[in-house]
């Protein structure tokens, strides 16, 4: 190796961890509090059962239909199902949520909580074909 080989891989890596440093450290204030804003949408049915505020203190919020009973617990800026008497209980393997447009869905209970986010310009179409 030459010691232009060692200049040229001196600076890959140096550009390669100006990149991946960053994500080591927690975001700014301002990043925290757009984070902790979140609100997610219980449907039921197809209709809009309940919007609810994602905290970090602990919510249990129990859905009861004729198809079943849902349990959906709010804790740490984030919404899981807890509880779910439905037969293949899918919905609870959905896990933990706490980014926009993730969702979590019950199909035999007709149940869907989905995390609202704030739109930014990268939601709107780049073009529009005629």
């Amino acid at each position: 190796m030459k010691r232009g080989d060692l200049l040229i891989i001196t600076i890959i890596a140096a550009v390669a961890l100006f990149f991946l440093v960053p994500r080591w450290f927690p975001g700014d204030a301002s990043e925290n509090n757009h984070i902790k804003n979140l609100t997610a949408d219980i449907t039921l049915n197809g209709k809009l059962f309940k919007t609810i505020e994602l905290t970090k203190e602990e919510q249990i919020i129990e859905i009861k239909s004729t198809r079943g009973t849902n349990v959906i617990k709010v804790h740490d800026y984030g919404v899981e199902m807890y509880d779910t008497d439905c037969p293949d209980k899918v919905c609870q393997t959905f896990g933990f949520i706490d980014r926009p447009k993730q969702s979590i869905i019950c199909l035999p209970h007709r149940v869907m909580v989905e995390i609202n986010g704030v739109q930014d310009v990268g939601d709107e179409p780049d073009v529009i074909v005629n």
